[in-house]
């Protein structure tokens, strides 16, 4: 049967039949889509598969890289090199063309085409995503650009990996900042490590990853609405850490403003608290900070401040008095040595000024109750009371000595000497420093006495008078009324 006369012989050698290249168009077009398809026109499929694991390669490395800019020119020289190969081995490849140039050609459109609309379609989807956090990071919304963000998966990452890749950078300054903001919302409570580190961490963003000014700023304006917090000393705590932070040079230090609108009532209300829970020295100082370092935060906080060290100082001055008089009466306490001012006290002056009496009791306690004061807050003086020694002699008595009866035993009557010190509560002062005499009765018809011995020897040589009440009062009336 005879051939049609189109058809060639396979025996037909190629230079019968004028063999010529592969299409140029077709392979280059093939190559272009990246997956090696011009190199299976030329039917070279080990070329092809080795180009397509680089291709691969070449794509996770540009999904996954911090640097995408980079890779993406290297994706970018190698979809050009696969191309321009497919043209040069095309022009120099001859084979017997067993498939149409128009096949060649549709099939490397068939599979480029769709490459390449899918990479066009991918990056306007990146670059509308990009759009949206921008605006957000512009906004100072992270919550905006993480949502936005999230919208990136693999096909936009892989068209146009550099402008994904701001968006990370978004991502990442969002969750620093947010790492800061917990860090500032800890430090309200008065940490000032944690207000350290929060700001620490917002000046990193602000040098680490330029461009998101308004994020840093929506982050510190969300700390610095959390001032005054309800717990004063806490405001305190805070305002003070602000105060004394350097200047950073950047946007962070407009959070200085807070201070002088925050830190007096903070202050003052602090210095309250620490008043309701007795700790005088902190209470006092708060005050005295908020007088020294804000005297122009108005006449009504100024006052207050005024009378919060004055009653600071007065509990305080309270504390050391009853800590140093203790809190037995019939010993002589540390505040005999060692006195200390009670402002509030009355001062020393004409008439009966109410004491409290330290030492030997036996005779203050048969003072008039006129003269007592119930407890230091009421009291004008403070008398340390020694022990009793022989006065001055009122009379010499001749006793029977039971031992000798032919020989009376001489007793000497002598006075009640007391050392007395008598300080001015309100100032601490000492007022008088003497020692008081107490008169009373004397030579007895009978003597009694103690004897320590089997033995009645007879009458020591020398008593004490008996004191009447009155004596004793006579003897103390001098330190009291005046």
């Amino acid at each position: 049967m005879d051939q049609p006369p189109y058809a060639v012989p396979d025996s037909v050698p190629d230079s019968a039949v004028g063999a010529r290249p592969h299409d140029p168009y077709a392979v280059a077009l093939g190559n272009a889509s990246l997956l090696g398809v011009g190199y299976l026109l030329l039917g070279r499929r080990g070329t092809a598969a080795v180009t397509f694991l680089v291709t691969v390669v070449l794509l996770s490395l540009l999904g996954s890289s911090q640097r995408s800019g980079r890779f993406e020119l290297v994706v970018l020289l190698w979809w050009a090199a696969m191309t321009a190969h497919g043209w040069y081995l095309a022009h120099g490849w001859a084979t017997r063309r067993r498939m149409p140039v128009r096949a060649q050609r549709l099939i490397a459109l068939a599979v480029a085409l769709p490459v390449l609309l899918a990479a066009g379609l991918l990056r306007l989807d990146a670059s509308r995503i990009e759009h949206r956090v921008t605006d957000a990071r512009l906004s100072g919304d992270c919550a905006k650009a993480l949502d936005a963000q999230g919208d990136v998966w693999s096909g936009p990452r892989l068209a146009d990996a550099p402008l994904t890749a701001h968006g990370d950078r978004t991502v990442r300054a969002c969750r620093r900042l947010a790492a800061a903001e917990h860090q500032l919302t800890t430090g309200l409570s008065g940490d000032t490590h944690a207000l350290a580190t929060g700001f620490d961490e917002l000046a990193a963003v602000l040098k680490d990853l330029p461009g998101h000014q308004k994020m840093v700023d929506t982050a510190l304006d969300g700390f610095l609405r959390g001032l005054p917090t309800k717990v004063p000393c806490d405001t305190a705590a805070v305002t003070d850490w602000l105060r004394g932070r350097r200047p950073s040079r950047n946007g962070l230090d407009r959070s200085a403003a807070v201070v002088p609108r925050t830190a007096p009532a903070a202050l003052v209300g602090c210095g309250d608290d620490l008043m309701s829970a007795k700790e005088w020295a902190r209470a006092r100082t708060r005050y005295q900070q908020q007088l020294d370092q804000y005297p122009d935060a108005g006449r009504a906080l100024a006052a207050k401040a005024r009378g919060g060290v004055r009653q600071a100082t007065l509990a305080l001055e309270l504390a050391t008095v009853r800590d140093r008089l203790g809190t037995s009466t019939d010993t002589e306490p540390a505040y005999c040595s060692k006195p200390a001012k009670y402002s509030a006290a009355a001062p020393y002056r004409k008439g009966t000024n109410r004491a409290l009496f330290y030492g030997d009791d036996e005779y203050t306690g048969r003072l008039p109750a006129s003269w007592q004061a119930t407890d230091v807050t009421k009291a004008v003086l403070i008398v340390c009371v020694g022990t009793k020694d022989y006065g001055t002699t009122v009379a010499t008595c001749p006793y029977e000595n039971k031992l000798m009866p032919q020989f009376p035993q001489d007793v000497k009557f002598r006075r009640i000497a007391i050392p007395v010190k008598v300080y001015e509560l309100r100032t601490g002062r000492l007022v008088t420093d003497t020692k008081i005499q107490i008169d009373g009765g004397s030579c007895p018809r009978r003597l009694e006495y103690t004897t320590y011995t089997s033995i009645d020897i007879g009458p020591p040589s020398e008593v004490y008078v008996t004191p009447a009440t009155s004596d004793i009062r006579a003897a103390f009336t001098s330190l009291i009324n005046r």
